[in-house]
């Protein structure tokens, strides 16, 4: 699977590169260090929030400047700071924008520690009839719907919650692709392919005696641009095994879970979580989806990592027990090798994990 520089697949770093260069990618500020991951780049917001009545999509023929005007309920300033409310939804325009070549879409996804804060984002482009979806030769602007679920946020202009990949051709590897590639390169510790590389949780917990953490409510803010700042008890529940049968999910709370498998992406692929099937049960499993190439490498001192699953419960409680599917791995092949792999030389913060919070919290 040696990929070709013109070969269809996920664009490398030294491609997105190549793209700000050419203006194909417009940042309207200059490139903050380690912006331009592995296989994506990170987005930024702007200048201005606008606080909306609720989410939308500017559909066909329509820009989102246009829908703005009509459902905003006020504007501000976000540049030296501002507080993000729970239940809120807010649009935020972002400092890049795209002129992509009519080969090349692009799809986005909350960053990792986005998701682990329970921050629900999605990007819009004018005339978008799909949240997260570029369609391919697309030239304008791009926005961030931002709706912090569990905890109040503190962003600024500047700050990266969401992340973009750019895509040429058809990029998926089928499930005969994945069992070639498990005996290569190794993909998961327990490989089980449907449409993807299927997930389970872990209730068993490690050394530790952990299986997971629910997010406490009603807590103090979390400034998104600050690691390593929060102590856990102020903000997390701690989730232990239990004697009786699984981990009740309860309505409208949020769970941070690990995966039972621990899985790796090669250098010559991409990955995405999805969900497994709606079907499957009454909880939602996906917020951060994007597993850069090197994830789970064996430099990391193990083979594979697990995979961090944010889990939230719908309407009813439901059950969630040892093992039971809860997602898949969708692989891509990369166009071409990144010049880096995700890993420590990056200051990647979830490389050799397993059960982990965002990198907010103090270890």
């Amino acid at each position: 699977m040696n990929a070709k520089e013109n070969s269809d697949g996920i664009l490398p770093d030294g491609a997105i590169e190549a793209m700000i260069a050419a203006g194909e990618i417009d940042l309207a500020a200059p490139p903050d260090a380690r912006q331009v991951q592995p296989a994506s780049l990170d987005l930024r917001l702007g200048e201005t929030a606008y606080r909306v009545r609720a989410s939308f999509l500017p559909g066909r023929d329509c820009a989102v400047e246009r829908k703005l005007d009509r459902f905003k309920l006020h504007a501000f300033d976000i540049t030296g700071g501002a507080v993000l409310e729970t239940g809120c939804v807010y649009i935020v325009p972002l400092l890049e924008s795209l002129a992509l070549p009519q080969e090349v879409a692009a799809s986005a996804n909350p960053k990792s520690s986005t998701g682990r804060l329970d921050v629900f984002t999605r990007v819009i482009a004018d005339n978008g009839d799909a949240f997260d979806q570029i369609p391919a030769g697309y030239r304008g602007p791009l926005y961030l719907e931002i709706s912090p679920r569990t905890f109040p946020v503190l962003v600024r202009t500047g700050s990266r919650l969401a992340q973009i990949r750019f895509r040429r051709g058809h990029a998926r590897l089928g499930d005969e692709e994945l069992g070639r590639l498990q005996e290569k390169s190794f993909l998961s510790s327990d490989p089980r392919f449907f449409e993807g590389l299927v997930l389970s949780v872990d209730l068993a917990g490690g050394e530790d005696g952990l299986i997971g953490y629910r997010g406490k409510r009603h807590t103090g803010v979390i400034d998104v641009d600050r690691p390593d700042a929060y102590d856990v008890a102020d903000f997390w529940e701690p989730l232990r095994p239990s004697d009786k049968a699984g981990l009740i999910l309860d309505p409208d709370q949020f769970y941070i879970l690990a995966s039972r498998e621990a899985v790796h992406v090669p250098a010559e692929t991409a990955a995405e979580m999805v969900p497994f099937d709606p079907l499957v049960g009454e909880f939602r499993v996906h917020y951060a989806g994007f597993f850069d190439p090197g994830f789970g490498d064996d430099t990391a001192g193990g083979r594979g990592s697990r995979a961090v699953l944010e889990v939230r419960s719908r309407e009813v409680p439901f059950i969630l027990e040892h093992g039971q599917t809860v997602g898949r791995l969708v692989y891509e092949r990369m166009a071409a090798l990144p010049k880096a792999l995700y890993g420590a030389g990056l200051g990647s913060n979830y490389q050799g994990q397993a059960l982990k919070l965002s990198k907010h919290f103090r270890v």
